[in-house]
């Protein structure tokens, strides 16, 4: 049996979470030297207990330094005999760039489209915290722990705080993408304090890509195929009808306003939208006085006034005059005037 005068470890793979000092039948002796290194804590257990916990920094052990252990040893007069102890040298460097994944799609619903299945990956980055919290809860006595030990155990509670995150935002699938930041510090946040239990600290959460299973995919694109199409319908005719209003307008009589009453029904038949903007073209139209029929002042031989649509004089019982069109300009005149009013033209 030997005594150690000087306790490190120098850690060579960075997949190794915790190291178990190999004792080999040596005991620690008081003045024993122990490095412990940047990235790394030791801890000194006694019989599966854990005691103290040393930071970076070379120390000297005495009583002072291993106050937990005195405890643990029952020493009454602290550490004068030599002992053996398991000492463990536990990794607390950032682990970064472990990958997670979605084994089964994520069941979420969508506001557009209903009941989705979400597939998703990406990596997250996190260090030991808490060395004693750690030893405590998750790895134990053993001789060594791997990265891959703790990250299988992880990934079932980001899979959790992923599932949850992304149905409780309510964020229309089309816009996840838009949403990867911050659905990375929201799973950040809610599985903090998990984490915490552990002794562990989330450094940082990336979400690398949202997407649908292959079958749900092939849908959504036929579905964004088939939108796209019917919104360069609409816009052609919406055009259509512009120009069929344009044509009318220059043709101000009946037929070129018929085809154009025929166009604003079928703006009707698209849709609300185009309903309301045909509608004001159709206030514009009724309101040109030429799409109207001009009420034309009639006066019976007798020189009594007639009503518009009176057939009969209701003062001499003479049939009403039909009125003329002035033959210079077309205007509608009374059958009994003797000079167009419009153009000045001799009857």
């Amino acid at each position: 049996m030997g005594i150690l005068k000087l306790i490190e470890w120098s850690d060579t793979n960075n997949s190794t979470v915790v190291y178990k000092y190999n004792m080999k039948n040596n005991t620690v002796n008081r003045g024993s030297k122990l490095t412990v290194r940047e990235g790394q804590n030791a801890i000194f257990c006694h019989k599966g207990k854990m005691a103290d916990v040393f930071e970076p920094g070379f120390y000297t052990l005495d009583t002072d330094s291993v106050p937990l252990l005195t405890k643990l040893m029952g020493w009454k007069y602290g550490f004068q005999d030599p002992f053996q102890s398991e000492i463990y040298f536990v990794n607390t460097r950032l682990f970064t760039k472990t990958q997670w994944g979605t084994k089964n799609p994520i069941t979420v619903r969508d506001q557009d489209y209903g009941a989705i299945q979400i597939r998703g990956y990406g990596s997250f980055s996190f260090r030991i915290d808490d060395a004693y919290v750690f030893m405590t809860e998750l790895s134990g006595p053993r001789n060594i722990f791997s990265i891959e030990e703790i990250t299988d155990y992880l990934k079932s509670m980001i899979i959790m705080g992923v599932s949850d995150t992304i149905a409780e935002s309510k964020v229309p699938f089309l816009d996840l993408a838009a949403n990867l930041f911050e659905f990375g510090d929201a799973v950040t946040h809610l599985l903090q304090p998990r984490f915490n239990k552990l002794g562990l600290k989330i450094e940082q959460f990336n979400f690398e890509n949202l997407s649908l299973p292959t079958e749900l995919d092939s849908v959504m694109k036929e579905t964004i195929a088939l939108r796209m199409k019917r919104a360069t319908m609409d816009i052609r005719m919406q055009d259509a009808q512009a120009q069929a209003l344009i044509n009318a307008s220059k043709n101000p009589g009946a037929g070129g306003f018929i085809g154009a009453g025929m166009g604003l029904g079928m703006g009707a038949f698209m849709g609300k939208t185009m309903n309301d903007m045909m509608a004001g073209n159709t206030q514009t139209v009724q309101s040109n006085p030429a799409t109207t029929t001009p009420q034309v002042a009639r006066v019976c031989s007798c020189g009594a006034t007639l009503p518009p649509v009176a057939k009969f004089c209701p003062s001499c019982g003479k049939p009403a005059p039909v009125p003329r069109a002035c033959p210079q300009c077309g205007v509608l005149i009374s059958a009994t005037v003797k000079f167009c009013p419009e153009c000045g033209s001799k009857l």
